[in-house]
Order: structure tokens, then C-alpha cells, then sequence
């Protein structure tokens, strides 16, 4: 076993797909390859990926921005290491790689969201240093009202 952490070519971006699927229930296949095309084409977007040897075993969208209140910042967006692969240390050591990565690209600050019903990511960010800082609020505006 060879882990590496590398960028995901926006030419190959839909290799994401069966881990994203994973965390990603209730958006329809289709809808789903659609808006990571266009995240990855049209927006601030960056996907980076923990490999074994080639086989991509974890992923990490980052959003880029500059806010404010803290200056230059990212957003890890669906943080999640395979199944297989959990429980070896794997999610810190790829948080140390992007914590390296986000800084060298000028970063000053990581903020995220993480379900509420999600324990697991709450121990796993408390015991990174994050801190709570408010509360992420939702509106669908679509006519059907649903969140997918």
C-alpha cells in the first residue's frame, strides 16, 4: 500500500463520482455528475484525492474564497475516505497535506460545514482545532422544496 495525496485533473473529475455517491444520497446520478462538471468547470473549485498506488480512496472538494472577517480562505466540502481505508490515520494525514496545499496557495483560514447528525466528523474536526463558530442555515428555493 502506497499512499499519496495529489490534485484530481479536471479531465478526470468524474473519477470522484463512486465516493461522492457514497455521502451523496438523495441528488439523482445524472444531477450529480452535472453539478461536479460544473463546479469543476465554472466555479472556485478544486478536488483533491488520496490515493493507493492509482486507486483514488479518499476526497476532498475545496471551495477558494476571501471573506471579510479572516481574509483568504477554503472549504473543505465532501471530506470522505473509503470504507476500507478508515480507522488507519488516513483522514489526518490527508488533512496535513491539505492544510500544506491550501497554505501554499495563500490560504489564511479553513472553515467547513458537517452535518449535524455526523459525530464521527465532529470528533474528527474538534481533534483538528476547529472550533464552532455559528450555524450554517438552509433554504431550498426550488418550487419542489426538496434538498438534493
Amino acid at each position: 500500500m502506497k499512499i499519496t495525496f495529489n490534485t484530481v485533473d479536471k479531465n478526470n473529475i468524474l473519477s470522484i463520482l463512486p465516493l461522492l455517491s457514497i455521502i451523496n444520497t438523495k441528488t439523482p446520478p445524472d444531477l450529480l455528475k452535472q453539478r461536479v462538471l460544473e463546479m469543476v468547470n465554472y466555479q472556485n473549485y478544486e478536488c483533491v484525492a488520496a490515493y493507493d498506488n492509482e486507486k483514488i480512496i479518499g476526497i476532498s472538494g475545496l471551495w477558494y474564497s476571501t471573506r471579510h472577517y479572516i481574509g483568504k480562505s477554503v472549504e473543505p466540502d465532501h471530506v470522505i475516505i473509503s470504507e476500507d481505508y478508515r480507522g488507519q490515520g488516513l483522514g489526518k494525514k490527508f488533512f496535513e497535506w491539505i492544510y500544506d496545499h491550501t497554505k501554499a496557495k495563500g490560504c489564511e483560514a479553513m472553515e467547513l460545514n458537517t452535518y449535524s447528525t455526523n459525530t464521527k466528523s465532529h470528533k474528527f474536526y474538534y481533534n483538528e482545532d476547529f472550533a464552532i463558530y455559528g450555524f450554517h442555515f438552509l433554504k431550498v428555493l426550488r418550487e419542489d422544496g426538496k434538498f438534493y
